[in-house]
């Protein structure tokens, strides 16, 4: 599979910045039509991001007080409304046969509402595309989001973090039989990512001689990877494990590109709405499965099979002191 796998529509500028070439003006006669929405970006048209300095900062130490005194509105409600992708394979997706969602994702949010509730089942899944966990938050449309989002600073700005759930490393996703070996082999070549997704970025700085499609969900990039329109996936080993065991006639090659952590997403705490309270709540489940073996055994049942158990960072948790100012900068906001 060569670097003709995909048509080449007009080259961008760089003052196109995210608006990259859409779908619907590539050459349709070239194949099958590409994923709906998806967006093509040539080879070095857009500069990545420059790499932040900033560090990650903390996020809050469970606490002595019940779910019911954390957090009475979801307790009163009964339930716990989680964001979460439909179609990430072992990670979170809707099982065909039974209508069910699955995944090691979604067993983590099953464990958050047993903490609350007392019963797993006590919670509410809504699909938030990767694009849009952001503001599904800012909307309330969800408490929190489960949805393979790395922690760093950028992001910090917009959300609020729990502690990590999931360590993983960025990879290349590649058919077999293609000879790719590694991200060195995809100079003129057509690498895959999600909008919105950090993978884009780092295609952008250790891919930059190779075209990018960009699409809605990481399913439609396995999919463009079948009907060689593209020729390989750049996403965290987790996903790549997920589509792993829906195609095996595909290889995870090369050396890892970065290495991430993934935190539950909630919105920032702000005038409105204090959410301080709900992430202590996230943050001590976190701490009872990684103490009790729970996060080993959904581990061990969801990703086992495809990758190395990875070591999880210990949780940063600010300081009494600087969650006291913290706490005391949202009640003057407040008033």
């Amino acid at each position: 599979m060569g670097s003709t796998s995909c048509s080449v529509p007009q080259r961008l500028t760089p003052q196109q910045d995210e608006k990259a070439i859409p779908q619907a003006s590539l050459d349709s006669e070239a194949g099958p039509p590409l994923p709906n929405n998806s967006i093509w970006e040539v080879a070095g048209s857009i500069e990545p991001n420059p790499r932040t300095k900033v560090p990650v900062t903390g996020t809050y130490r469970p606490d002595d007080k019940t779910p019911r005194e954390r957090i009475p509105d979801i307790y009163k409600r009964g339930r716990i409304i989680v964001g979460v992708d439909r179609s990430n394979n072992l990670m979170s997706y809707r099982d065909t046969a039974s209508g069910e969602v699955r995944g090691f994702e979604v067993d983590i949010a099953r464990e958050i509402a047993r903490d609350i509730f007392g019963d797993p089942n006590q919670v509410d899944f809504r699909f938030v595309e990767s694009s849009e966990r952001t503001s599904a938050l800012n909307e309330r449309s969800v408490d929190i989001v489960i949805r393979t989002m790395s922690i760093n600073a950028e992001r910090q700005r917009e959300v609020a973090f729990s502690a990590p759930y999931m360590t993983t490393k960025t990879r290349l996703l590649v058919l077999s039989s293609s000879g790719i070996r590694s991200i060195d082999d995809t100079a003129g070549k057509t690498l895959c990512a999600v909008q919105g997704s950090t993978t884009v970025d780092t295609v952008r700085r250790e891919a930059s001689t190779s075209n990018i499609l960009q699409t809605r969900s990481w399913g439609d990039c396995l999919m463009a990877l079948q009907l060689n329109q593209i020729d390989g996936v750049v996403a965290d080993d987790a996903l790549l494990s997920g589509m792993l065991a829906q195609d095996s006639y595909t290889s995870i090659v090369g050396a890892p590109l970065t290495s991430e952590d993934y935190g539950v997403a909630v919105r920032k705490p702000d005038s409105f709405y204090d959410s301080k309270p709900l992430l202590r709540q996230v943050n001590s489940t976190l701490e009872r499965i990684r103490q009790d073996g729970t996060w080993d055994r959904l581990f061990a049942t969801w990703l086992g099979d495809y990758l190395d158990k990875p070591t999880l960072p210990a949780p940063n948790y600010l300081s009494e002191e600087e969650s006291t100012n913290d706490a005391d900068a949202t009640k003057e906001a407040q008033r």
